[in-house]
């Protein structure tokens, strides 16, 4: 005769799943926050390249021209293009300066033209575009300029975007919050 053999599949046990289950839990306990602080980090680097961008593009134009941008205003008469409209000074004027001084073509009064004149607007520009990308830690684009000449100064509170003192040159992020110590803004001002 003869002997037929059967195979018996066998399965996973509920023990063995919850093992498995609780592992894979452990893990995702570790690996999840990891992803959390990664982001933290990036919106951090982001700003610093930000900051040393428009800073780098701040201290050019200053060398160029003796002031910082947004001082003088940025309107011109010998402009065959599309004239800077802003005028200069603390507020949206200056801001609007700032702006328009950075990213067209300057002459040496800081007069801005969005046409290259190699006799006249032969500087610039510096930035390639008109606005100001958000700040990657509020995700706010307000920009604020003042006058004050103060080379300590700090955020305002607001969590607002950037600030900006044209008689000092100093660009700041303009808030109070630091990601990585969940409080007050050490310093992300490098300048």
């Amino acid at each position: 005769m003869k002997n037929i053999v059967t195979s018996i599949q066998r399965g996973f046990t509920l023990v063995e799943l919850l093992i498995v289950v609780i592992i894979l839990a452990l893990l995702a306990a570790i690996v999840v926050p990891q992803f959390a602080s990664s982001t933290d980090d990036a919106k951090v680097a982001s700003l610093d390249t930000t900051l040393a961008n428009v800073r780098g593009a701040v201290d050019l134009y200053y060398q160029q021209h003796g002031k910082y941008p947004g001082a003088n205003t940025a309107v011109t008469v010998a402009c065959t293009g599309t004239d800077g409209t802003g005028t200069g000074g603390a507020g949206a004027t200056g801001a609007q300066a700032f702006l328009d001084q950075l990213s067209m073509f300057t002459d040496v009064n800081g007069g801005a033209c969005s046409v290259k004149d190699t006799s006249v607007f032969k500087y610039g520009p510096y930035l390639k575009k008109n606005t100001l990308p958000a700040n990657p830690i509020t995700n706010s684009v307000a920009f604020e300029v003042i006058a004050t000449g103060d080379i300590l100064m700090a955020g305002t509170g607001a969590n607002l975007g950037w600030k900006y003192d044209l008689t000092v040159g100093k660009f700041i992020a303009n808030d109070t919050t630091d990601p990585d110590a969940g409080g007050p803004l050490v310093s992300y001002d490098k300048h």
